[in-house]
């Protein structure tokens, strides 16, 4: 039987995160100075293979790896090459910011890996490195051609947009992802976490307002019959003359909670119900302490359904609801 909540939305995509630690600061993920996991609290490689088995024994048929960055993680890739065996999965992904990908996308893609997403908030090597306090954007660019050059069924970047930092440069974004043949998506930020650098409210700028910059240089059609691979959060354009998909992420203006279809588990194995809510399950302690982890663990997931909030009640304007940071909750 699928797994169901009480809204009957069907759960079928399940986002796995590996670690919350990152080679990267993006001020909008993270503090400068993360304090991060002791890594006993880590889920093991074997631990997280058999929360991946279970599920896809449940009727999920999409997992995705995330981190933190997951690539930093020694044992992704054995976790990815398991997974990728798993008979009922249909897609295996990953979200990356993209630092690794010349040594591992070759690997990645010989694992089973089907997809990949890519972070990029900027083209600009100076305003990449305020962006991640210290990235090196060549890094990524290289990374995005070796991911092109391993051969993925699909590759999407990732932007999330704010007002004074990025956001004028979301055309220049739109023309690289489409003259390189990739798929973009741009992101409402999400307040997870308490941040210094920005204020939320002060840097939103919305899925319409981006839209709208980016039809003054493209004339944009939307995508309406979507596949099951494509039933997230997005909602997909097309640019006439491309065949790059345009994606708007719209957590604030596009409330996308009604065909919710997805969980995540953290690195420390909490089964989060919702990113905007704190309902959640501990997976970890029946993994390690239970005779029998995985009947024990598919009978927690079950019942967990029914607790599955309606929505989130994301607020741009009060102190962040969420006290965990985006690498805390696994993309």
């Amino acid at each position: 039987m699928p797994l169901i909540d009480s809204f009957g939305r069907t759960i079928n995509y399940v986002r796995l995160s590996v670690t919350d630690r990152c080679d990267l600061r993006c001020v909008y993920c993270m503090a400068e100075e993360m304090q991060f996991l002791p890594r006993r609290e880590v889920l093991s490689i074997e631990e997280l293979a058999l929360l991946g088995e279970t599920f896809v024994a449940l009727g999920v048929s999409k997992l995705r790896i995330t981190g933190g960055e997951p690539l930093v993680r020694k044992g992704t890739l054995d976790l990815l090459q398991r997974l990728g065996q798993l008979d009922g999965l249909h897609e295996l992904c990953l979200t990356t910011n993209g630092t690794h990908l010349p040594q591992y996308a070759k690997a990645i893609r010989d694992a089973g890996v089907n997809r990949i997403n890519i972070s990029l908030d900027s083209l600009n090597p100076a305003r990449f490195r305020q962006l991640t306090r210290f990235g090196d954007l060549q890094q990524v660019l290289d990374g995005i051609k070796a991911a092109q050059d391993a051969g993925f069924e699909r590759i999407k970047l990732n932007c999330v947009a704010l007002k004074h930092y990025n956001a004028d440069e979301v055309p220049a974004l739109v023309q690289f992802a489409l003259s390189e043949g990739l798929d973009i998506s741009f992101i409402e930020e999400m307040p997870l976490g308490r941040i210094d650098e920005h204020g939320r409210a002060a840097e939103f700028v919305s899925s319409d307002e981006l839209r709208s910059a980016i039809s003054q240089h493209h004339l944009l059609q939307p995508v309406l019959n979507r596949s099951d691979a494509d039933a997230g959060p997005a909602r997909y354009w097309q640019a006439q003359g491309y065949q790059s998909r345009i994606g708007f992420i719209s957590p604030h203006s596009d409330n996308f909670c009604g065909s919710c279809n997805r969980v995540r588990v953290t690195a420390t194995g909490r089964l989060l119900l919702c990113l905007g809510q704190e309902n959640s399950v501990d997976l970890r302690e029946v993994l390690r302490a239970s005779e029998n982890p995985q009947q024990e663990v598919r009978t927690r997931i079950i019942n967990a359904m029914q607790h599955k909030p309606e929505k989130h009640t994301f607020d741009l304007n009060d102190e962040p609801q969420i006290v965990r940071f985006m690498n805390m909750t696994g993309g």
